[in-house]
């Protein structure tokens, strides 16, 4: 059987911590990463090249750690370290369904994850393995969304995939306001201005700048990072 043309030859998902968690109030669901990196596998024998940004939110948060009145440069970097452990634990779920990966960490730790080299990450890509990104930038006061930008420039991805666990941008918050209205395309500057929370102001600006696309659209939904990569009508476009 002949399978589909994909829309895109290389993407950059943007993973949440949170979506991890799958019932779980807190920590990593096992299972949940598998489903997901199951899905990854369906994409991949599409013959997509796929790199990975992962959070931390399920484990901790930096913000969460200012709340309480740590210094922000000591909780963002506790924040950091939790996407290494889910870095770990999706690596070896994508390893148990049959893929061959390359967890590269931001945060020197040789023994667990190898440094970012940009031109060894490309040749990870060209040779068909998940590369996983965690720790951010490796640096204090930036989020994983503006790392993810960051890393789609530099391994020239087509589009950012944002999996998050509402189907696209909302006018509001649609659990909070029920008359909230979905975009099917917003740009740049109207996510900016209007504020809208798809991802921080510096991330969008990055790929305003540089042209690269975002798609926001419901990871829990299965079948639909599928539905993206074969570029159907799902979530919202930010371009």
């Amino acid at each position: 059987m002949t399978l589909p043309k994909p829309a895109y030859s290389r993407i950059l998902l943007k993973l949440s911590g949170e979506s991890l968690l799958g019932t779980k109030p807190y920590g990593l669901d096992f299972e949940r990463a598998r489903e997901i990196s199951r899905e990854i596998k369906d994409i991949q024998a599409l013959g997509v090249q796929i790199a990975i940004m992962i959070g931390g939110g399920n484990i901790f948060r930096g913000i969460r750690g200012t709340g309480a009145g740590m210094e922000r440069s000591s909780a963002d970097q506790m924040g950091l370290l939790a996407t290494v452990m889910n870095g770990i634990a999706l690596q070896d779920a994508l390893e148990r369904e049959g893929m061959v990966t390359r967890h590269i960490s931001a945060i020197e730790i040789r023994s667990l994850a190898e440094p970012f080299i940009r031109r060894r990450v490309l040749r990870h890509l060209e040779k068909g393995r998940i590369v996983i990104f965690s720790a951010g930038i490796g640096s204090p006061y930036f989020t994983t969304d503006t790392a993810a930008a960051l890393r789609a420039l530099e391994i020239k991805a087509e589009i950012i995939f944002k999996a998050t666990q509402v189907d696209g941008v909302y006018t509001a918050d649609p659990k909070l306001d029920k008359t909230a209205r979905k975009f099917r395309t917003i740009r740049y500057l109207d996510v900016i201005t209007k504020d809208l929370k798809v991802m921080d102001s510096t991330a969008i600006t990055l790929c305003k700048d540089n042209g690269i696309p975002i798609l926001v659209f419901n990871i829990d939904v299965r079948g639909n990072l599928r539905k993206a990569a074969l570029g159907q009508a799902i979530g919202t476009r930010v371009y």
